[in-house]
Parts: C-alpha cells; sequence; structure tokens
C-alpha cells in the first residue's frame, strides 16, 4: 500500500478507503473539481450560506468576511477555496499551515498579495505561533509590522495590506486558538457526504472521465465511499480501470463490485486493514477491552496508523468503541465478520 505523511510528519498506510490524498492524487482530482458553487454537490446548508456571504460581498465591491472551512478531509474544502476564488472573479494563493515555520514566511505571502485576492491556507492549526500572531493582524487591520534591526535598536515597520480573504481550512477546528477562529466572519462545518449526494458526485465525473456509468454502479461504489467525495472518485477510476482491461469498457454493476474485490474494499467500505482490527478484536481478544498498543502489534501496525486511520471511522461506523480501558467490538463488529459474540452464548464463529 502506498504512504504518506500524517498529521505528525510520520508515514501513515494509505489505501483506496483513506481520506487523505498525495500530490499525485491532487492532480487527478484538480479535473473533476467543480469550477462555481451551482457544481457543487452536496453540503447544502454550507452552500447556500456562502452564496449569500459572496453575493453581498460583490454587491458592495468589497472583499468578503475571512472563511474558515472545517470538517474530515476529502469532502471539498479545497475545492470550496478554490470556488470561492471563482466566483469573486479573483487569483487564488495556495499555501499551508505546515509550510509556513516563521512569522517572516507569512509576511512574505502577505506582502505580495493583491488586493481582493483570495488567500488559501490549508490545515490552518498548524501554523506556527509566531505566525498565528502576525496573522491576527493582517486578517484584522490589514498589516504587518516588518521587523528590522535585532536586539535593543529593532524597530516595526508598519506595512499596509490591500484588502484581502483568508480561506483557512481545518480538519481539526478544536486545535484553533479562540482569538484566531474570531477573525473569521464565516464558518462552515462539512458533514459526510449522503449516499444519494455520492451518486450524483460520480455521476458528474464519470461523466468528466467520458466513462459511462450504469445507476447501479455508481449506487455500489457510493455505498462503500464512507461518505467522502474523495474516496467516491478513487474507487470510480478504479471500477473504470478494470472495466477497460478485464471488462467490457462499461462501468455496471458486476464490474464495480468484481473491481472492489479486487482491491478488498467490501461491502461496508472497509479494507484490509479495517478488517484486521476487527479480527484481531474479535477472534484473538475476545471482543476486548485490549490496548491500543496491544491490538497494534496484532495486526503488524504502528499504533499511531492504527488510531489515526483505522479507528475513525470503525467507530464512526459503531463498529468499535473506545473505553478507559482499551478498545471493544461492539455487535455491529461480530455481525459484520459472521461470528458470534462469547456473551451472546453460542460459541465464537457462526
Amino acid at each position: 500500500m502506498a504512504e504518506q505523511a500524517g498529521e505528525d510528519g510520520t508515514d501513515v498506510d494509505v489505501s483506496l478507503v483513506r481520506p487523505g490524498a498525495d500530490d499525485l492524487e491532487r492532480a487527478a482530482e484538480a479535473a473533476l473539481r467543480p469550477r462555481r458553487l451551482e457544481e457543487f454537490v452536496g453540503q447544502r446548508v454550507v452552500r447556500d450560506q456562502l452564496s449569500l456571504v459572496l453575493e453581498a460581498a460583490l454587491g458592495r465591491g468589497r472583499a468578503p468576511d475571512h472563511v474558515l472551512l472545517s470538517g474530515p478531509p476529502g469532502l471539498g474544502k479545497t475545492t470550496l477555496a478554490m470556488i470561492i476564488a471563482a466566483e469573486l472573479g479573483a487569483s487564488l494563493r495556495v499555501t499551508s499551515g505546515p509550510a509556513i515555520q516563521h512569522a517572516g514566511d507569512l509576511a512574505a505571502v502577505l506582502s505580495s498579495l493583491e488586493e481582493g485576492e483570495v488567500l488559501f491556507l490549508d490545515e490552518i492549526h498548524r501554523l506556527a505561533r509566531p505566525a498565528e500572531e502576525l496573522l491576527y493582524v493582517a486578517m484584522e487591520d490589514f498589516r504587518v509590522d516588518v521587523v528590522v534591526g535585532k536586539g535593543a535598536g529593532a524597530s516595526a515597520i508598519p506595512l499596509s495590506l490591500p484588502p484581502f480573504t483568508v480561506v483557512g481550512a481545518t480538519t481539526r477546528a478544536g486545535l484553533l486558538p479562540a482569538p484566531l477562529r474570531d477573525r473569521f466572519g464565516f464558518t462552515g462545518h462539512l458533514d459526510f457526504y449522503s449516499d444519494d449526494e455520492l451518486e450524483r458526485v460520480l455521476v458528474r465525473s464519470a461523466g468528466l472521465l467520458g466513462a459511462p456509468l450504469e445507476a447501479a454502479a455508481a449506487a455500489e461504489i457510493a455505498s462503500r465511499s464512507r461518505g467522502t467525495p474523495r474516496i467516491a472518485n478513487r474507487l470510480l477510476r478504479r471500477v473504470r480501470d478494470w472495466a477497460q482491461v478485464r471488462g467490457d469498457g462499461r462501468m455496471s454493476l458486476d464490474a464495480a463490485r468484481a473491481a472492489l474485490e479486487v482491491y478488498e474494499v467490501d461491502a461496508r467500505g472497509l479494507d484490509r486493514l479495517d478488517r484486521s482490527v476487527l479480527d484481531a478484536l474479535c477472534r484473538r481478544f475476545g471482543g476486548g477491552p485490549v490496548g491500543l498498543t496491544t491490538l497494534a502489534v496484532a495486526v503488524g501496525e504502528e499504533p499511531e496508523t492504527v488510531e489515526t486511520v483505522a479507528e475513525p471511522f470503525l467507530v464512526r461506523e459503531g463498529l468499535v468503541g473506545r473505553t478507559p480501558r482499551g478498545r471493544v467490538a461492539l455487535p455491529a463488529a461480530w455481525e459484520h465478520l459472521g461470528l458470534v459474540p462469547p456473551s451472546a452464548g453460542g460459541t465464537l464463529f457462526a
């Protein structure tokens, strides 16, 4: 399986059903991104609210309030940032929190912005503290203080900035300091998509790819996509590959099921690592509770990989529970594996 850097800088296991994306995948996604707000599928509440903010700003002829987008990865935060710039008819400057290690790095970006430009700060919760404090003033007063000299002879020269709009994106809104969060005039939280919304995403993407997609195949792919458009589009490309190489070129229901079987994505959207965690919990540890480190050793992965890659979806789906004593398998996990919980009075295996 491929690897990519996690939020803590470590390499984490990435499969078809992981919401993260590397540079190569982002390039593949670019061709499928909607360009306008009316083309954006899902997130109806955020889309409507954002439409009002942008239309009002355009009517006044001024830059809109700064925008903060939060939510799990793969739901469209970067796409919405690009749409905001397109709707405003402004250019987009893209950077990220990890890329700005010093206040001077951010000052260089801010001082080069043009009037009305949109600055997209991905993973804004990972900004260095000195850069955060500089951003406070820039967002509120459109000013940066450039420090000249060192020691007792140092002085700060205020540099005025043209009006601009910051679009911040974060997967962990709770890590944002309150002073930074309060400077955003609009905050939108993106939720996971329904299967119907994902089907619409898939139909649109298939049209852009020039590959015929049957309705039943779209429903099958959507049901295994974990409520995430990025995963849905990724699975769509793999089904297209299977249909091209081993099928008749049509993305039918049979082609979708055969392709996803090859890539070990089951009917509930679980992959090899997910099933390994459930299998270890149920078969080796009788449903738990079991500590994270012990569970990681049992599946041959690092604890960070189990905790950050597999656990979030398993917990959200009601398959695994987290307790003070460790991880436990919930009834749905036993059912998914076709096992009978020992407490049910039956044998371990169904």
